[in-house]
């Protein structure tokens, strides 16, 4: 059984096909997830930012219920759900304390993909 604290994490992954929320206590155990996926959006409708603001209110509605109130927010990716994902998240009951940009960058490190040839 996981150990819900008041206080948490919300890692929000906006890759440019989907977006996963994962809501974790202070130890990195998930409480809740959720992603636009999950939620019944399919192809390119789900890296909108509506997508990304369901998918958000949904994991926040099992958190807020499991006991959470605060939740330092931790975004990674490109993806165009990351502002409303936050916002969806605030709006839920949740109070977020900081917002930190966690997307990983290179320091040149792999070689990239081929470009595309369209």
């Amino acid at each position: 059984m996981v150990k819900v604290d008041v206080a948490g994490d919300v890692h929000v992954n906006a890759t440019f096909n989907n977006i996963i929320i994962s809501i974790t206590n202070k130890q990195g155990q998930v409480i809740s997830w959720s992603s636009a996926g999950k939620m019944g959006f399919k192809g390119s409708k789900k890296n909108t930012p509506y997508a990304a603001q369901v998918a958000a209110a949904d994991a926040a509605r099992v958190a807020l219920d499991a006991g959470m109130k605060r939740a330092d927010v931790y975004v990674k990716g490109p993806g165009s759900g990351r502002e409303g994902a936050i916002r969806s998240i605030s709006q839920s009951g949740i109070e977020v304390t900081s917002i930190k940009d966690v997307t990983p960058l290179p320091h040149n490190g792999c070689r990239p993909p081929k470009k595309r040839r369209v």
